[in-house]
């Protein structure tokens, strides 16, 4: 039900595939964020804060993107625990589950210092367990933990037009709204349910890309093989009822051979053993998807694991003899 809500939702919302214009939402006073995590998406993320009028105070295992942050207006920290004593609002963007236990848990993580009424906002993608679990802990330590993942890639972190699927409590999201609406699309910032249903919207929503992205592909290298024009296809198929934003975005990477990682492939295999984990924990059947989890490990085996993940493409074209 939640990924047929969401869905719906992303019916309705349009503008959740366009870009939002800059500038349109600004901090109502200079409140202070937290920001641990400054790779690919988080960087832009915490800039976008600093644009938006917030004060940052940044945070990651490497120095050069914190001094980028910096010098864009923000403040170093040394520890996520230095996070927690200066800022009540603290938003996190890492790889993994583990990557996040350890933040919030380690020696010197969040939970040794984190305020009472501290919101913490985790954007990262991971296991829907977990984080209804680190969500518990927050709530015996006196603050908040909001699952927040985001949809959108290199480009939607940059432009401040994400997705962000928020699970966690209804006043703690009101409360940290504009600090998401400064990463995201405001149209497109919608809470989902209670601690744990951001990530599994989110498992919907790489179920639903893989599956689309795989069918672009076969299409593509249908079209290959029988000497058609795939560009040409992919414009006809802009125009009907088979228009995606993965046929849109993607299509292109693929037809350019641009395969420059938005979102790194190695990434996304992490997110379908996720898919793969919780298909399994609500014993739920998804043969589509088992597909796609198996030519994403291909993609990775074959050493394409720093790739786009749009590079999936590359898998059938072999598999069906075109390049």
């Amino acid at each position: 039900m939640i990924c047929i809500g969401f869905m719906s939702l992303l019916y309705k919302h349009k503008r959740c595939w366009l870009a939002r214009p800059s500038g349109l939402y600004t901090a109502p006073m200079a409140e202070t964020v937290g920001f641990i995590g400054l790779g690919l998406m988080g960087r832009p993320m915490a800039k976008n804060l600093l644009k938006r009028g917030f004060n940052v105070v940044a945070h990651s295992r490497s120095q050069a993107p914190v001094d980028d942050v910096v010098a864009a207006g923000g403040e170093a920290a040394s520890s996520p625990a230095e996070v927690a004593r200066r800022a009540t609002r603290i938003v996190t963007m890492l790889p993994d589950s583990p990557d996040v236990e350890r933040v919030m848990e380690g020696a010197d993580g969040i939970f040794t210092a984190v305020q009472k009424g501290t919101i913490l906002i985790d954007t990262s993608t991971i296991a829907p367990a977990v984080a209804r679990r680190l969500a518990g802990r927050a709530h015996e330590l006196g603050a908040t933990m909001l699952d927040a993942p985001v949809s959108g890639g290199e480009i939607g972190a940059i432009n401040a037009s994400l997705s962000i699927m928020v699970g966690g409590d209804a006043d703690g999201f009101a409360a940290v709204k504009p600090i998401l609406d400064a990463m995201g699309n405001r149209d497109c910032v919608i809470r989902i349910g209670e601690a744990g249903a951001g990530q599994i919207c989110k498992v919907c929503n790489q179920m639903v890309i893989g599956g689309t992205l795989a069918a672009v592909s076969e299409a593509f290298a249908l079209a290959k093989k029988a000497g058609v024009d795939p560009a040409l296809v992919r414009g006809a198929l802009l125009g009907g009822f088979a228009a995606s934003r993965v046929l849109e975005v993607h299509g292109d990477r693929i037809l350019n051979e641009n395969y420059t990682p938005g979102f790194r492939a190695q990434l996304y295999a992490k997110d379908m053993r996720i898919v793969g984990r919780t298909l399994a924990a609500n014993e739920v059947p998804a043969p589509v998807s088992a597909i796609v989890q198996q030519l994403v490990y291909a993609m990775v085996a074959g050493g394409k694991g720093d790739m786009d993940y749009s590079a999936l493409a590359t898998v059938l074209f072999d598999l069906a003899g075109v390049e």
